[in-house]
């Protein structure tokens, strides 16, 4: 699968020779991922949904079968997939259960990314090969309570202190933040040189004295992922585990969030055909009138629309996926990927309650759940406002 760019990087009419020729690895992943949500993960969806706790057992069983460190280098104990397959195995995941979706998206495009990215070939070998099987869990702690959109009005500080820095302050709304092994943290080495001084680290949560877990959120929905209040007092970490160079934290942050949007597209598109699925067989089986509801062109004119948005969404995602496996820039592409497909994907989950009728609306049936995991991918990892920003401002410059 991939796309031929027909004209000049960075203009505006760039057109796409689309090949959809799948390899045979990505078909092999895909059905394999698929075998193991339908087997293990959607049986027990309702229950982690319920309960909200960390399925720690499904996600050793993703490691077992290599989901933990899929688009990393086999040097690194990753499985050496590309970004098509990668999204593609995450939107199955997510179809199971969205908040196992965001617990592998977080801990593997944000955290390990971060590691694979901007880290020595040391740090790779200490902090991302244990990610990449899987043995640690990854979390990314970039928010704070005054700082979302806005990263640099962070107020987290890292002070040099001999061999170590010394960080200190607040990060909210973290995934995997109270059970990560792996955290890569963002401060300000330079509180008065604004995004220019920040920087980033890898913390270690049982190592480094002053990691504190200071509660988790009770959310609306992706429940299973759990996602934390942290708080740094005086935390010392040694200074080899600085990533890159001070001050490069920013360009770190914007990167990572940017490859990042390519996997919530994944996950919005995992819940929209969670969503479709479900309305279309519920619209076979439920009577009314004497004829089932699919029979009814209303009915037939919503699941032509959900699914018409779907492959839209996806075929984004794969775009934005194409682009940056080639190495050129995607910026204006996952942005769009994210920002559609988030939308569509709650649009999806909205007419999947409606063909359900009231029975949407209770927790009998998995309609309304789809419905609030799907909401979270409009706020996280870039709203759907900032990303309309970051479009426009890639098509005016």
């Amino acid at each position: 699968m991939g796309f031929r760019d027909a004209n000049s990087k960075g203009q505006t009419d760039k057109a796409y020779h689309m090949d959809f020729t799948r390899s045979a690895e990505h078909d092999q992943i895909a059905e394999m991922v698929a075998e193991f949500v339908d087997e293990e993960v959607k049986p027990r969806a309702a229950t982690i949904d319920k309960a909200d706790e960390f399925p720690a057992d499904l996600v050793a069983e993703m490691s077992d079968l290599g989901l933990m460190g899929m688009p990393f280098p086999e040097e690194y104990d990753g499985a050496g997939l590309d970004y098509h397959t990668y999204a593609t195995a995450l939107s199955e995941i997510a179809r199971g259960s969205g908040g196992l979706g965001t617990v592998v998206a977080a801990h593997t495009s944000l955290a390990g990314n971060m590691v694979y990215e901007y880290g020595s070939d040391d740090q790779k070998h200490d902090y991302l090969a244990p990610l990449s099987r899987g043995d640690d869990i990854g979390a990314f702690a970039l928010s704070e309570a005054g700082a979302g959109s806005d990263v640099p009005a962070m107020e987290t500080t890292a002070q040099r202190d001999g061999d170590a820095y010394v960080i200190s302050g607040e990060k909210l709304w973290i995934s995997n933040g109270s059970v990560a092994d792996t955290v890569t943290v963002f401060a300000k080495t330079d509180p008065d040189a604004g995004h220019r001084g920040i920087s980033s680290f890898i913390v270690r949560p049982a190592e480094d004295d002053g990691f504190i877990v200071a509660g988790t959120e009770d959310k609306l929905g992706d429940k299973g992922c759990p996602t934390a209040e942290l708080r740094f007092d005086d935390m010392r970490v040694p200074a080899d585990r600085l990533l890159g160079e001070e001050g490069d934290g920013f360009k770190h942050a914007l990167e990572t969030l940017n490859g990042g949007r390519i996997t919530i597209a994944a996950r919005s598109v995992g819940l929209a055909r969670a969503a479709l699925d479900d309305a279309r067989e519920y619209a076979q089986d439920r009577d009314q009138f004497g004829q089932a509801i699919s029979d009814f062109q209303t009915i037939q004119h919503k699941l032509a629309d959900m699914d018409t948005k779907l492959q839209a969404a996806e075929l984004l995602m794969h775009k934005a996926a194409d682009l940056k496996i080639r190495g050129e820039s995607f910026i204006k592409e996952a942005a769009q990927a994210k920002l559609y497909a988030s939308e569509i994907s709650r649009e999806v989950a909205n007419e999947g309650i409606q063909i359900h009728g009231g029975y949407g609306y209770t927790k009998d049936f998995d309609a309304e759940r789809y419905y609030r995991d799907a909401k979270l991918n409009e706020i996280y990892e870039g709203t759907s406002e900032i990303l309309r920003n970051t479009i426009a401002n890639e098509l005016l410059e």
